[in-house]
């Protein structure tokens, strides 16, 4: 698996946005949706590693696709 470092999760929120999913829900965390994956996102700076590429994969991206959305 390639190495992903700790992302701003303004950056993160872009990035989904970009890959065709849009804010359903806002609070302690950001929920977003694409029709049919939902994923949540902490509004934590940065998010770690593991959590993002947690985030990442169950949104059925992969961690380079991810990056190139960045």
């Amino acid at each position: 698996m390639p190495k992903l470092q700790g992302i701003n999760h303004q950056r993160a929120i872009r990035a989904f946005q970009k890959a065709g999913f849009w804010i359903t829900r806002e609070g302690k965390h950001v929920t977003m949706s694409n029709g049919y994956k939902c994923v949540t996102i902490p509004r934590n700076n940065p998010i770690d590693a593991l959590t993002m590429g947690t985030i990442i994969i169950k949104a059925g991206l992969s961690i380079d696709a991810f990056k190139k959305l960045l």
